[in-house]
C-alpha cells in the first residue's frame, strides 16, 4: 500500500516514526564515513564548506538508498526522491540534506534559509514577535508522486591547526516537517529558533538558526553528535 503523505498531517507519531528512521539512515552513513571525512578535511585544500559538501554526498551515495526517477530542485546540496519502506506501507519521500562547516564553538546551532523548512517561523525579534512562513511545501507534488519533504541537516564542526583543519565532531539534525509545527513552533514563545546573521536594513534574506539544545528538549533523537577528534564509538542518542 502507498501511504498518502497528506495523511501524516493526522498521524503525527507515525510522522516522527518516518523522519527518525530517515535520521537513522543519513547518520549511520555519516557515521560509517567519520574516519574518511576527518582526513579529507586535513588534507583537502578546498573550501570548507565545499569539502562538507563533498563529504556528505560521498558517504550517501556509498549508503544508496532507493531511488523515485524525479529530478528535486532546490539550493540544498543533495536531494533524493526515495521510497521510505515500512512492514505496512510506501512512503514516496523528498529527501534534502544540507551540509554545514563551522568552527566548533558554534556546534550548538545550525544556519538555514526560508527555502529549506516547511514550518513557519514563530519567534521573537526585536522585542515583536513575527511570524514567517518557510518556502518548502510539507508535501511536493509532482506529475507521478506526492512525496513528503523531509530536511535533514549535516554539520562539519572543526579546529583550525596550523594548516590543516581538525574533524572534531559531526552533528546530524532533522529538522521537523512544517505538519509538526504545533509540537516544535506553535508560538513565537514556544520555538526552536534563534536568529539568524541577516540584516534586513541591508536587504539581506530573512534568516535563522535551530537552536539544537531547544530541539533536543522536546525529542531527544533528532540531534545525533558523531564524536570525530579524538574519536568515539557512536551510540544512538533516543
Amino acid at each position: 500500500m502507498r501511504l498518502d503523505p497528506r495523511s501524516l498531517a493526522h498521524d503525527l507519531d507515525l510522522l516522527e516514526e518516518v523522519e527518525k528512521a530517515t535520521l537513522r539512515m543519513v547518520t549511520r552513513a555519516i557515521v560509517d564515513f567519520s574516519s574518511e571525512a576527518r582526513t579529507i578535511f586535513a588534507n583537502e585544500p578546498d573550501k570548507v564548506q565545499d569539502i562538507a559538501e563533498d563529504v556528505t554526498r560521498e558517504a550517501l551515495d556509498r549508503m544508496s538508498t532507493s531511488i523515485i526517477p524525479v529530478r528535486l530542485f532546490s539550493k540544498l546540496d543533495y536531494k533524493r526522491a526515495r521510497f521510505v519502506f515500512f512492514p505496512d506501507f510506501e512512503l514516496p519521500q523528498a529527501l534534502y540534506v544540507d551540509s554545514k562547516a563551522e568552527a566548533v564553538e558554534g556546534q550548538r546551532t545550525v544556519t538555514i534559509q526560508m527555502g529549506q523548512t516547511s514550518m513557519t517561523v514563530h519567534q521573537v525579534r526585536g522585542g515583536a514577535a513575527v511570524s514567517v512562513p518557510g518556502t518548502m511545501p510539507k508535501v511536493l507534488t509532482t506529475p507521478d508522486y506526492d512525496m513528503l519533504t523531509t530536511t535533514v541537516f549535516v554539520k562539519y564542526n572543526y579546529r583550525s591547526a596550523e594548516e590543516q583543519n581538525d574533524l572534531v565532531s559531526i552533528s546530524v539534525t532533522a529538522l521537523p516537517n512544517g505538519f509538526l509545527q504545533q509540537v516544535y513552533n506553535p508560538d513565537p514563545q514556544h520555538t526552536i529558533w534563534l536568529a539568524g546573521g541577516d540584516a534586513p536594513t541591508l536587504g539581506e534574506q530573512f534568516r535563522l538558526r535551530i537552536s539544537l539544545r531547544r530541539l533536543t528538549q522536546l525529542r531527544n533523537w533528532r540531534v545525533q553528535y558523531i564524536q570525530v577528534s579524538p574519536p568515539e564509538p557512536f551510540e544512538w542518542d533516543d
